[in-house]
């Protein structure tokens, strides 16, 4: 049989394009399983489609000082010789990965080994791990055109970023009700992350008084961010996470407020949903995610709304332009040729493995 090991962590935005990958491999004939790290967020999402999990230490490799530098790259060492042993004892063909930090011990062991790896690159820039991942790539898939020229000439290949299927099944009717909206206002849909936005959350709350006077509120707010002080707001609801019901979520949703990491965006992308995005801002992040907004900004498809410029009436006015506005950005989103990748990145994973 077939097999593939899926490596990718730290965030959701690491994860859900292997899960978008899952049922095509499936029908392909593969076995699969998973490496990520001991307990982050990627067990959780992995183990809920009974893929075998396989955890291995993992330490982030930071570009400023923190007294977990002295500490993190005894992890990283650790976490090659765990994934060496695992990648022996698993004996994969080939190995895709999707970044964050717990995959470069992963890429390095398949060096070791011998066996070919695919890393996929999401952001405008490639981040670190994928930087010190990329010589021993065999291809690199790129989300964005402006991508290909930071990556390897004889490596780098257009694919986009793959879209879990189930989030075109949406049905509006079926998250209305789970929220126990009305059919009779627009719905806004804020997403902050799997590890929630403390600026967009505060933002968003403190504008319900205006918001809920001709729209409904559904908000992801990230796990330990919930406020209990509007449980019972009507036309407000509010989660840390949600799964299986996004795609109705996503169906019922007429505006989409989200930060700028590149899967989130990739999704409101091919769903042509209006949207207001919010990037990390340079100071928190390497800045990817304002490349990736700038992006969608010059080509139409968003509107941009930078965290420092980040006030109440702001967002206020945002909202009133995207909705407004709103058939122009469906169009423009409508002559993307950031199509789902899914079929690419599967008939590339096999010309590999020859």
């Amino acid at each position: 049989m077939k097999r593939i090991v899926l490596t990718g962590g730290g965030t959701a935005g690491h994860v859900t394009p292997c899960i978008a990958l899952l049922p095509e491999l499936q029908r392909e004939g593969f076995d699969i399983q998973y490496i990520g790290s001991y307990d982050g967020i990627e067990r959780r999402l992995i183990e809920a489609y009974h893929i075998p999990y396989h955890g291995i230490s993992s330490g982030k490799l930071r570009r400023y000082f923190d007294p977990k530098n002295f500490s993190d790259p005894l992890k990283v060492v650790k976490g090659y010789f765990e994934a060496r042993r695992l990648l022996k004892e698993l004996k994969p063909d080939i190995i895709f990965s999707k970044g964050g930090f717990v995959t470069v011990p992963v890429v390095y062991a398949a060096k070791k080994h011998r066996i070919p790896v695919i890393i996929h690159e999401s952001d405008m820039t490639p981040g670190l791990a994928n930087r010190l991942a990329l010589p021993h790539a065999t291809k690199v898939c790129a989300n964005f055109p402006e991508t290909v020229k930071y990556l390897p000439e004889n490596k780098a290949v257009l694919t986009g970023t793959p879209i879990r299927k189930e989030l075109f099944s949406g049905n509006r009717i079926k998250g209305l009700n789970f929220c126990s909206f009305t059919a009779n206002k627009p719905v806004i849909l804020v997403i902050g992350g799997s590890t929630g936005s403390k600026a967009i959350n505060e933002a968003v709350r403190g504008l319900l008084p205006t918001l809920l006077r001709d729209y409904q509120v559904i908000h992801l707010c990230g796990k330990g961010n919930l406020d209990e002080h509007f449980e019972k707001t009507e036309g407000y609801v509010q989660f840390e996470y949600i799964k299986d019901e996004l795609s109705d979520l996503f169906a019922a949703a007429d505006l989409v407020i989200s930060r700028a990491g590149a899967n989130a965006i990739c999704e409101i992308l091919a769903l042509r949903k209006p949207n207001i995005l919010i990037p990390l801002p340079a100071a928190a992040s390497r800045g990817d995610q304002l490349l990736n907004a700038e992006s969608f900004e010059r080509q139409g498809y968003s509107y941009v709304l930078k965290e420092e410029n980040l006030s109440l009436s702001a967002l206020m006015d945002a909202v009133k332009d995207v909705l407004g506005n709103k058939q122009a950005y469906v169009n423009a989103m409508g002559k993307s040729e950031l199509n789902n990748s899914i079929a690419t990145i599967i008939n590339m994973i096999k010309e590999v493995m020859k």
